[in-house]
């Protein structure tokens, strides 16, 4: 696969300041101008003002420029118009209103690490001692961004955008709705669904386990119930454990973990789901607004005003 990564997303939103000391909050470590590092994937997020909340800029790492040239054909054959300079190759994908650049970057290299021990019936491989998730007193530091989640004006032709003029490989679908879409071994990077207006509707960020999400959910909502979205649970589609938070902006943030790695194409073999299985395994009831957020309508008028 010649694209391996997310790099990069820059968020627009009316309220940045605010918006910046959540991101802290939730783990990311601040870097100026507006900058926010992951534990292993550097700096990922940048926060810029906008007159609504949206997704701005989409940062894709490739393995060596000869796939910037690639992508580039692949691109204009489907009549799109990327722009290649300064060693980057940019292209605006008028669905979703956001702007992909794809770049050579470095994978992220990451040391494994012992996994959790945990106990079970007839298995006791921990004994005589605490669980280790319970002692950690360290705040949760989201080690990357793994994926996002965009609403656009026209599904269809935003996901050949993806599949056929990027590169991304179908991992699984919803008929008719979306397809989650991975740039890396990881089950999905990006999903695009219909929506009224182009908009985001979730960034996700990888942590270690799920006594991570716990934690880390449990310290955002700590005076801050406003926060909380759905959560905890576990999807069906991609396998992983989340919590999904909201933004000062209107934006969704998941902390996920436990996502399915997917090697060798030949061994995974894409499904077709449309039952409940779509949204989760198991987990509380679906909020309304996780489905509709309760801003969709001003998002709306924004942009018929702009």
């Amino acid at each position: 696969m010649a694209l391996h990564r997310l790099t990069t997303i820059t968020i627009g939103v009316p309220n940045p300041a605010e918006t910046a000391a959540y991101y802290a909050d939730f783990g990311l470590t601040p870097d100026g101008d507006g900058l926010f590092a992951t534990a292993d994937g550097g700096r990922q997020l940048r926060l810029v003002r906008t007159p609504t909340r949206r997704l701005v800029e989409l940062g894709v790492g490739a393995e060596d420029p000869d796939d910037l040239a690639r992508t580039a054909a692949s691109l204009s054959r489907l009549g799109h118009r990327p722009d290649r300079k300064d060693g980057a190759l940019t292209v605006r994908e008028p669905g979703t209103g956001v702007t992909v650049r794809v770049t050579v970057a470095e994978p992220i290299v990451r040391t494994p690490e012992p996994a959790p021990v945990y106990n079970g019936p007839g298995r006791t491989p921990r004994l005589d001692a605490r669980a280790p998730g319970i002692e950690r007193a360290e705040a949760v530091r989201p080690r990357k961004l793994g994926h996002v989640v965009l609403g656009s004006t026209d599904q269809e032709t935003s996901q050949r955008f993806f599949t056929e003029g990027l590169g991304f490989k179908i991992s699984d679908e919803v008929p008719g709705i979306a397809a989650f879409l991975r740039c890396s071994t990881d089950h999905h990077n990006v999903l695009v669904q219909p929506a009224p207006v182009p908009y985001l509707h979730h960034t996700s960020w990888e942590v270690e386990d799920v006594d991570e999400i716990g934690r880390g959910a449990h310290r955002m909502l700590e005076g801050h119930p406003e926060r909380h979205v759905w959560g905890l649970g576990r999807h069906h589609i991609g396998s992983n454990f989340f919590w999904y938070l909201k933004d000062p902006a209107g934006n969704f943030s998941e902390y996920y973990s436990d996502l399915d790695c997917i090697v060798d194409e030949a061994v995974w073999k894409p499904e077709d789901f449309a039952d409940m299985r779509i949204l989760y395994s198991w987990g509380p009831p679906v909020p309304p607004s996780f489905i509709e957020p309760d801003d969709l309508a001003a998002l709306m008028t924004g942009a018929h005003s702009a």
